[in-house]
């Protein structure tokens, strides 16, 4: 997959959306006095960690989006050897649990064009963020979008890096 553009495929895939096609849904929903939620990431080796972020997140709105990062953006953030899982597993993983509502995927190492073009109402991240914390340009993204940011608590112990790291043990 390249460039923020929906998978065809089964019933999960049929989540995966372009930025394009969720700025329009995401209007109507505002329209219609409902929330987008948002939230983003590597998601490579899935977790409960991440699973109860992402049910926890989906309980703040009305449907839940998650920009998944692209396998390029995560070699820049992550290193040569990530993702364990390439883009289209990741994005198909996600789509497939019940909390998820769409799954974007988007190839810069950061989400702020994503957010320009959607403008979701709540921005989520996990615990070991905080909104002074978050990347300047991406809180400036999240400012002119009006976007509400929320910041939920982590699962301790519970990472991919943590479980990459046993593994090599």
């Amino acid at each position: 997959m390249r460039g923020n553009r929906a998978i065809d495929g089964s019933m999960s895939q049929q989540k995966i959306k372009s930025s394009e096609a969720l700025a329009s849904l995401c209007a109507k929903m505002g329209s219609a006095g409902k929330r987008l939620v948002f939230t983003n990431g590597c998601f490579d080796l899935l977790h409960v960690g991440h699973v109860r972020y992402l049910q926890q997140a989906r309980t703040l709105g009305d449907a839940l989006l998650v920009a998944l990062n692209g396998d390029d953006s995560v070699r820049v953030l992550k290193g040569p050897d990530r993702p364990v899982n390439g883009e289209e597993d990741r994005a198909e993983v996600l789509a497939a649990l019940e909390c998820v509502d769409f799954v974007t995927v988007f190839c810069t190492p950061r989400v702020n064009e994503v957010i320009r073009i959607i403008r979701p109402h709540i921005y989520v991240k996990g615990g070991d963020y905080t909104v002074d914390s978050l990347e300047a340009s991406e809180r400036t993204a999240l400012e002119e979008a009006g976007t509400e940011v929320r910041i939920l608590q982590l699962v301790p112990g519970k990472s991919t890096t943590n479980i990459l790291s046993r593994c090599k043990n």
